[in-house]
């Protein structure tokens, strides 16, 4: 069988660490492939840097991605540049339109341009695959779209973002307060510069609305997603947690409603006892849950050269073998559009902490404020009073509507007594 030809645009971490990877591994790739796969094509801008890789002689250097991936003598474009649009949009679009395999671990663009991408392969009769744009090592891409194809899937969870899951593990170890932690992550690396995607949410909703698409069979709607980040969780939620025995992380869930698909990125405190709480540092993990085979859990490293140039190779190999899946599991034009459920529908139990002054009558009023609003109160402690002023007073609440919640909370702040704004964080069982 002939040899399968790479173009790779971008070498970055993930473009070298790919290239690495084919060479370092061609034997028993190509023992796995069928046939030999190799690097004819790349794409980068500066040709002096060192990037930790020696390219191969006879490998074409191409300075314009477009061009390259218009022109390679090449079956496969990997596109590794990144973002939502530009070039790395062009490379994939323009691969696509001359009837080249696309390989892909952009999520950024997916999120924004998934469907449309899958139905332009489809009409050329080529894959579309990105295994490494979702949680890096793990292939829950494969997973979600052949090894659970047989169950109707009733929800996605997961810890999406290694970045997020390293401060809040690390905040939890040291006591440590947010910004302190985010600029350790920085110097280690673990976190850009600009760390706003991360630690807002952004990324790991990108991640979710893929995800969500695979699973429920709906066209991608990054749109839909509710995204809160961690900026506002502190060293004291992170301690209250750990006495009230939850774990607090970054979560996307997806899940079918009587109201809709839900599709939500936030903190939330998960008992100490589940699976997904005891996943730490910069790992990610995936539950899923089928009609079937019940829960499934997948865990591993999330992003770095090595995981993700492995998910890359994994799809190329994929394609050398000739198995081939529609992009998002089902044929671009089976994606039925799905309602979105209501954030303010949420129904789930909730932790909440406040400052107050210490006065008498504080607790009745901030009672009267829940109970008017349908608001039962599960468990309370007190703890010492806070730097910040005012003595803490947290609470878990019973399971309400996300409504009611924020009515509440509302009521709450207005209370003379409160001197900062009431805090929450959602509680999700698991």
């Amino acid at each position: 069988m002939k040899t399968l030809k790479i173009a790779v645009a971008g070498l970055g971490t993930v473009g070298a660490g790919l290239v690495k990877l084919l060479t370092d591994n061609a034997e028993t790739i190509a023992l796995r492939a069928g046939r030999r796969i190799d690097v004819t094509a790349v794409s980068a801008r500066d040709r002096g840097r060192d990037r930790g890789v020696v390219i191969p002689a006879g490998i074409v250097w191409y300075e314009d991605a477009v061009r390259m991936a218009a022109e390679a003598d090449a079956d496969v474009v990997v596109e590794v540049i990144g973002g939502s649009g530009g070039v790395a949009r062009q490379v994939v679009e323009t691969a696509l339109d001359k009837g080249r395999h696309v390989v892909t671990a952009n999520k950024a663009l997916l999120a924004h341009h998934g469907t449309a991408l899958a139905r332009a392969a489809e009409a050329k009769g080529v894959s579309l695959a990105f295994e490494a744009a979702v949680a890096g090592g793990i292939p829950i891409i494969k997973a979600l779209k052949e090894g659970l194809a047989g169950n109707v899937l009733s929800q996605v969870t997961g810890i999406l973002n290694g970045t997020c899951n390293y401060i809040l593990t690390t905040m939890r170890e040291t006591g440590r307060d947010f910004a302190d932690v985010l600029a350790e992550a920085q110097a280690l690396g673990y976190a850009e510069a600009d760390p706003s995607f991360d630690i807002d949410g952004v990324d790991a909703a990108h991640k979710l609305s893929i995800l969500t698409s695979l699973a429920f069979a709906t066209p991608v709607d990054f749109a839909s997603v509710h995204i809160e980040g961690i900026r506002h969780v502190s060293a004291d939620d992170i301690r209250f947690a750990d006495q009230l025995g939850y774990r607090i992380k970054l979560l996307g869930i997806a899940r079918m409603t009587g109201q809709g698909v839900e599709q939500r990125v936030h903190p939330c405190m998960v008992p100490v006892k589940t699976p997904i709480a005891t996943v730490d540092g910069v790992f990610n993990a995936v539950v899923a849950e089928g009609n079937f085979v019940g829960r499934s859990i997948y865990e591993g490293r999330g992003a770095g050269a090595g995981p993700t140039a492995s998910a890359v190779a994994a799809d190329i190999i994929d394609i050398a073998r000739g198995c081939t899946v529609p992009a998002f599991g089902v044929p671009a034009d089976a994606l039925r559009a799905l309602p979105a459920a209501p954030m303010d529908g949420r129904c789930g139990a909730y932790y909440m902490r406040l400052a107050v002054v210490d006065r008498p009558g504080v607790l009745a009023e901030v009672a009267a404020a829940l109970r008017d609003e349908g608001v039962s109160v599960e468990q309370m402690i007190q703890p010492a009073r806070s730097s910040a002023g005012g003595v803490p007073m947290v609470m878990i609440l019973h399971d309400t509507v996300e409504a009611a919640m924020t009515r509440a909370v509302a009521r709450i702040a207005a209370l003379d007594a409160v001197v900062e704004t009431p805090h929450i964080i959602r509680i999700e069982s698991l």
